[in-house]
């Protein structure tokens, strides 16, 4: 990977980890659109370390974004009159749990289809239908993160799953089904991002061994540098994205549903004809 190819994948992969929209399947779409003749070896072997480390610069954008409650979270710990912190604390560990699982489980046959345009660009599509309808089957929330039981936080978790198929996205996911669990849809959105966070953030430090292994450090180096980058466009990201979901309590996901579907149906026009 080209310095210039590291920088376009970190901005297009800070922005999409965050916007629903599928991170993953842009990682895929990407080189495609760009027309780059990567090696079948790194894409076979190194590719998903690769893009898993660029998320490392998205983690330090979501944990910065989100001191507050991290640092609250932190408190807590140690002072017994925390107990909101404590609460929440206990929901993420339980929302996180699900994702962590399947993940560990299934992450060697789910790699076999990150270099697959097709199939990407079909959940991509997927992707938008899951937005745009999922959206409307639940009235306008009124819960906040803190309202929620541990059985509707695992639920909330179990979505993020989803992500582990190129196409789906981990934030679109499992913010339908926070707004399916009753949350305001700002408070969906802050709970599918704290949720993240452990997630991304542990996914990236298992996957240093594996790139320093078999990618050497050159790569190792290209892929801290695309993390400083994916990281500064998350930060932009999840600032705007906040803000539209602040503002948007109704078919807040109409936008990025017609995005996925005209990604999508371009792809495959183009490479299936």
């Amino acid at each position: 990977m080209t310095f210039l190819q590291t920088l376009i994948i970190a901005i297009v992969q800070g922005v999409t980890e965050l916007f629903p929209v599928s991170s993953v399947a842009h990682s895929v779409l990407t080189p495609y659109f760009f027309h780059w003749n990567l090696d079948a070896n790194f894409l076979k072997t190194n590719f998903l370390p690769y893009v898993v480390m660029l998320h490392l610069g998205t983690a330090v954008a979501l944990l910065v974004f989100f001191r507050k409650e991290w640092l609250d979270i932190i408190r807590s710990l140690f002072k017994a009159r925390k107990q909101d912190s404590m609460r929440l604390l206990l929901l993420i560990i339980v929302g996180t749990i699900p994702a962590a699982a399947i993940g560990f489980v299934l992450e060697k046959p789910l790699t076999k289809l990150f270099s697959n345009v097709t199939s990407a660009a079909i959940f991509l599509i997927v992707n938008g239908l899951l937005l745009f309808f999922g959206e409307k089957v639940k009235l306008r929330g009124k819960k906040q993160i803190n309202d929620l039981s541990f059985r509707q936080a695992a639920v909330v978790g179990l979505f993020q799953a989803f992500a582990l198929v190129p196409g789906f996205s981990r934030s679109g996911a499992s913010m339908t089904a926070g707004f399916w669990m009753g949350l305001k849809h700002e408070e969906s959105a802050r709970f599918s991002m704290l949720l993240a966070t452990p997630i991304i953030a542990g996914a990236s430090i298992l996957e240093i061994p594996h790139l320093l292994k078999h990618g050497g450090h050159g790569l190792f180096l290209t892929s801290l540098e695309g993390g400083i980058f994916a990281g500064i466009f998350a930060f932009i990201a999840v600032t705007i994205l906040m803000r539209w979901f602040k503002r948007k309590e109704i078919n807040a996901m109409r936008p990025f549903a017609y995005y996925c579907w005209l990604v999508g149906g371009l792809v495959l026009l183009t490479h299936l004809l």
